[in-house]
């Protein structure tokens, strides 16, 4: 017969039976935990990627710099600065001038997100959208890895994200870009002989919005507006301003004042002037010109100046002829009309020379 007392454990024994079970459940507990934790890691170092050191974080700061105003910093973003060399070989004008790579001709976007991350061998093309003055735009830019830091990814762009505007404005030497005033002479490779047609390549961000327009004492436009929203593009831009009232008045007064000097000359055919009398007899005292219509003036673009438009005047003569037949004197006191027209040059002081030209209508 077996012994009872056999088949009952003795303290000790349980005791160490519950520690084995509860050190079972321990490490389970712990292993639970330490995977949980290693998933956060993961999940955290993930999303601090993203956020911080991923191709979009690098893109989404170099927006985010423009966002702000910060042209300066944006300039030195790796990637984004251009030589002459490397522009001339995207295509783009060499001497594309960078005075409007500053916060003055900056103007905000508003709305910025990443759209997509695409990998495809060295190169990533990342995808935001964004709003610049009322306009919605996206823009796909390249970046590829430049080295490390420590164990982290260091980024730069592939393609630079700068574009050029090839601006021509027709009808004025200066004008303005997003309220920053500019002067063709102060851009162009050629100085103070820079062709007032020729058009004048300026660097800008892209993306970015710039505003186009012309406003000064002689010539105005309503602005044109572009947006940059392609690294390395090539945007003609091409406008024409308009005389202004206070120009064309301006010029109205010099007519007339051009035709009242004519009519100060005692000949019949004032010198330089666009109107005058034939006479076959001898005239028997000094002719007395007046203007007694003078021309509604029209100013309008003629490529790098202005001309103005033939309009009709009319002067008067009052003048005695003595016949060479007879010797009879009849007074002549007639209306004779005739055409103004002109050029007008604008000096590079801002100056305007109008040149009145015309004849007898």
């Amino acid at each position: 017969m077996d012994d009872p007392l056999a088949a009952t454990p003795t303290p000790a024994t349980s005791r160490a039976a519950r520690g084995r079970r509860r050190l079972a459940r321990d490490l389970v507990l712990l292993a639970i935990v330490g995977a949980l934790l290693i998933a956060a890691f993961a999940a955290g170092g993930a999303a601090l990627y993203r956020e911080f050191y991923s191709p979009t974080a690098f893109v989404l700061r170099y927006v985010e710099l423009l966002r702000d105003g910060a042209a300066a910093d944006a300039r030195v973003v790796p990637g984004v600065a251009l030589t002459p060399t490397e522009l001339e070989a995207a295509g783009l004008p060499a001497t594309a001038s960078d005075a409007l790579l500053r916060s003055a001709a900056l103007r905000p976007l508003t709305d910025v997100e990443a759209m997509s991350e695409e990998s495809k061998g060295d190169t990533t093309r990342v995808t935001l959208s964004y709003e610049a003055g009322g306009h919605e735009g996206t823009t796909t830019f390249a970046v590829k890895q430049d080295g490390w830091v420590g164990i982290l990814p260091r980024w730069r762009f592939a393609v630079s994200p700068l574009a050029v505007m090839d601006l021509t404005v027709r009808g004025s030497m200066r004008f303005e870009v997003n309220g920053f005033e500019m002067d063709k002479r102060q851009v162009s490779a050629a100085g103070a002989e820079a062709d007032p047609l020729a058009p004048v390549p300026l660097l800008v961000f892209s993306p970015g919005l710039y505003s186009v327009a012309v406003e000064t004492p002689i010539s105005a436009t309503p602005g044109v507006a572009v947006l940059a929203d392609a690294p390395r593009a090539d945007i003609p831009v091409d406008i024409q301003a308009e005389p202004t009232e206070e120009f064309v008045g301006v010029v109205q007064e010099q007519v007339n004042q051009f035709l009242a000097d004519c009519a100060t000359q005692e000949v019949l055919q004032p010198t330089g002037c666009p109107f005058g009398y034939q006479v076959r007899n001898r005239i028997v005292n000094v002719p007395a010109w007046s203007i007694v219509q003078p021309p509604v003036v029209q100013v309008e673009p003629d490529g790098a100046g202005w001309k103005i438009l033939a309009a009709d005047a009319v002067a008067h003569i009052d003048v005695d002829i003595r016949s060479l037949f007879d010797g009879s004197v009849r007074t002549v006191s007639e209306d004779v009309p005739f055409l103004v027209a002109g050029t007008i040059t604008v000096l590079p002081d801002g100056t305007a020379s109008i040149q009145v030209s015309g004849g007898n209508s």
